[in-house]
This record gives C-alpha cells, sequence and structure tokens, in this order.
C-alpha cells in the first residue's frame, strides 16, 4: 500500500509548542518513588488522597475535587485489577484517557469491553506479532543503528530508543516518514489536557478527523497495513466500529511507543549498569525473556492505573466508599518486598515464581504486551549481535532513570568498537 493514500495531518496551530518538553514537566523530576511508597505501605495499602500529591508534580485538573484513594501492594492490588465488577474502568478513565482517545476499550466495562477486546486479541495474536519482528521491526532497528555504529559511541536513548518503537508504528500505519514527526507530535500533546493545556483538545479532535480519513480510504482500498488490518478482523462476523478503531488509533502511540520505548530504555540500563549480567546474556540469548521480565518488574514503564469504586469496599482494612476513583500503584507491587526479595536490585536471575504487573492484570491487562515484547527482544538482539564491547560511556553522565509515574532515563550514553 503506498504512503500516498495516506491524508495530510494538520500541526497545532502554535507550531512552536513543544508538548514532549510539557509532558516531562508533568511526570516530574522524582528521582526515586520507592522509598515514599515503601513507608507509605509500612503503614496501609491504602490512603486517602491522589498519588500526585505524594510527590511535588503537576496536579491532574480532570480530578480535581473527587474522591480519591491510592492503593499499593501486591496482593491488594491484585484484589482490586481482579474484581471488575467492584473496580471498574469505564468511570476510572471517562475524565481522563476518555477524553485524550474517546471511546476506546480502557474506557470500556463488560460486556462492551468483552466482545470488543476478543477481535482486539484477535489482532494480536502471538503469531501475528511475531511476523511483524520481521518485517517491521527488523528494519526499523537496523536502520536507526545504521545512523551511529561506525562512530564508536552512541546515546541509546537520543539515537535508538526514543524512536524506534514510534518507527515502527508508523510502518504499520504507513503513515509516511514526512508525517511522523507531526503525528508523534500530535500523540504526546494528546495526554495534555490531564493538566489543563488547550493543546490536548487540538491534538485529539486533529488525529480523530486525521484517522477517520485514514479509515475510509482502508476501506476503500485495504492494504498490509495495520490499520488494513483492524478494520477487517473479526471474531463471530463482528468487526471494530469506527468509533473504537479511532480511539484505539489515537491511543496507539502512547499505549504502544510510550511504553515500549520507556521498558527498553529501562531494560539497556539495567543490564549496562550490571555488565556481569550483560555478559551473560549476550554468551547465552535464551536469558533475554528473564532480563526483559526483570525490568518491566524493576522499573515498569508506567507505575500507575486507574480504578472506580462501584461499590461500598474494604481493602487492608480501610472502608473504601462507593463513587471514589483509585491510583493503582503498579510500581509498588513490583517493588513489594513479600513477594520480590530485595526488589530494588536489578537481577535477571532472580526467582519468577511471581508476575510482575508492568502490564497490569486481569481482564484490561495490557493487549499490546506481546508486541512490546517482541520489540524488545529484537532491539536488545541487535544491540547485542552489532555493538562490540559495549560498555557505559564513562566520560559522559551515568544513565539516571526519573519521574513518579512514566520511568526513564534521558540519556544512555555508550561506547563500542565502531564498525
Amino acid at each position: 500500500m503506498s504512503t500516498a493514500l495516506a491524508p495530510r495531518l494538520e500541526d497545532l496551530e502554535d507550531k512552536s509548542f513543544d508538548p514532549f518538553e510539557v509532558e516531562k514537566l508533568s511526570h516530574g523530576r522524582v528521582l526515586d518513588p520507592y522509598p515514599t511508597i515503601r513507608k507509605l505501605m509500612a503503614k496501609s495499602m491504602v490512603h486517602k488522597g491522589p498519588y500526585r500529591e505524594l510527590f511535588d508534580v503537576v496536579p491532574n485538573v480532570q480530578m480535581a475535587g473527587l474522591p480519591q484513594y491510592t492503593i499499593f501492594g501486591y496482593d491488594t492490588l491484585q484484589k482490586v485489577l481482579l474484581d471488575p465488577e467492584t473496580y471498574t474502568n469505564a468511570e476510572a478513565f471517562r475524565r481522563t484517557l476518555g477524553v485524550s482517545f474517546g471511546h476506546t476499550v480502557t474506557v470500556m466495562d463488560p460486556p462492551e469491553h468483552t466482545r470488543f477486546r476478543r477481535i482486539f486479541q484477535r489482532a494480536f495474536l502471538p503469531q501475528v506479532v511475531a511476523k511483524w519482528g520481521e518485517t517491521v521491526v527488523d528494519p526499523v532497528v537496523n536502520d536507526l543503528m545504521e545512523g551511529f555504529i561506525h562512530r564508536g559511541e552512541a546515546d541509546l536513548i537520543e539515537e535508538f530508543t526514543h524512536h524506534y518503537p514510534f518507527q515502527v508504528i508508523y510502518r504499520q500505519l504507513e503513515i509516511g516518514p514526512e508525517q511522523a514527526p507531526i503525528f508523534h507530535k500530535l500523540a504526546i500533546a494528546q495526554l495534555l489536557s490531564s493538566i489543563g493545556k488547550p493543546q490536548g483538545d487540538e491534538a485529539t479532535r486533529k488525529l480523530g478527523a486525521f484517522f477517520a480519513e485514514f479509515l475510509e480510504l482502508r476501506r476503500a482500498s485495504p492494504g498490509t497495513d495495520l490499520i488494513s488490518h483492524l478494520a477487517t478482523v473479526e471474531v463471530d462476523g463482528e468487526r471494530l466500529p469506527d468509533d473504537v478503531l479511532i480511539s484505539f488509533l489515537r491511543q496507539l502511540m502512547n499505549a504502544g511507543g510510550d511504553t515500549t520505548f520507556r521498558g527498553t530504555s529501562v531494560l539497556l540500563t539495567g543490564l549496562l549498569t550490571h555488565p556481569e549480567q550483560l555478559a551473560a546474556v549476550k554468551a547465552d540469548r535464551s536469558l533475554i525473556p528473564q532480563a526483559i521480565e526483570e525490568a518491566l518488574r524493576w522499573e515498569g514503564p508506567v507505575l500507575t492505573s486507574q480504578r472506580y469504586a462501584a461499590k461500598d469496599s474494604v481493602l487492608d482494612g480501610v472502608k473504601v466508599p462507593a463513587g471514589s476513583y483509585l491510583d493503582i500503584a503498579l510500581g509498588s507491587a513490583n517493588r513489594d518486598p513479600s513477594k520480590f526479595p530485595d526488589p530494588d536490585r536489578f537481577d535477571i536471575f532472580r526467582d519468577r515464581t511471581v508476575r510482575n504487573m508492568a502490564f497490569a492484570a486481569g481482564p484490561h491487562v495490557c493487549i499490546g504486551q506481546h508486541l512490546a515484547r517482541v520489540e524488545m527482544t529484537r532491539a536488545l538482539n541487535a544491540i547485542l549481535d552489532r555493538l562490540e564491547n559495549l560498555r557505559l560511556d564513562t566520560d559522559k553522565p551515568p544513565p539516571v532513570i526519573y519521574g513518579q509515574n512514566l520511568r526513564c532515563p534521558d540519556h544512555l550514553y555508550v561506547r563500542f568498537d565502531p564498525s
């Protein structure tokens, strides 16, 4: 399918506005949120008030004045995430992600959620995703590495991880490289509605119009791209309605691109700051899956999710009244010492009896988790194959992971033998 059949994206009216910098500020510069989380967990797994108020970050204006609780701990989170009748999604996200993305599966409860999730799961079957690894992911990874492999040094965040999952999406959609920067800009800007930035609503509107036109073109002339695939996949004769599909595409850059960028950045940071583990993975590639799972546990790309209490309930001895909004601290579950001994240590060899919650749990577990793992695997294999004698660049600042919700380093300076 030629990218000439893609519609034209309309940029933000204020072309000087930088949503990337504003988004960074909205997530704070917290270096280590875990001591605060652990101190609160020692008192109770349930605390009144929003997660953001625990840190010095920009407040979420969409939730101002609403009753809110923050939930900590692996077992308590499991209780919430596995009980979708008591702790629901639709109302939890209607004021937040629903404003940015529209009628997406994240903002649904059963039976509607069950119907549409079955179709999305069919679209993202592991065997389908595995094919994308060869046809889409590998070419993107190789193209990016060609930009620095001859130098013997690079910033793996700025030159690699910050680009490759988004470029995978561009290729899957067949948008065309000339439109990629505006697409990425609008996708990030959508989220700024939460802090009251007008560019958030503007980006949501413009991406919605773009995808509506794009979908119409693909229905008239389907190809091998992701939109054509999603428009034609069906379960028991039912396909995705346009509003659900367009909302999913609005969310794709953030749910599929941003989290994979952060997850891969953390994976490489963990391995490079533990060179003995990097050497072990390089020598034995069968260790890659457990390295990925440890990175997702150690510094999951998203530390919180949300739910809405549809009924009165009791969590860890605390009464949570119906009508409350819950911040689900996924990061607290992944660093829960009752489940993961010495939880602050990055250790790819730790026991895997307990699953991490990087992709949440229950009926709303992340649809794209298989693709995220494929992308992380392909990226790590390529780096281990092509960057000989890979190591941190000790002449430059070491990587620093920060953020109280979305976590990632800004830079990852490395050296290797040029080729």
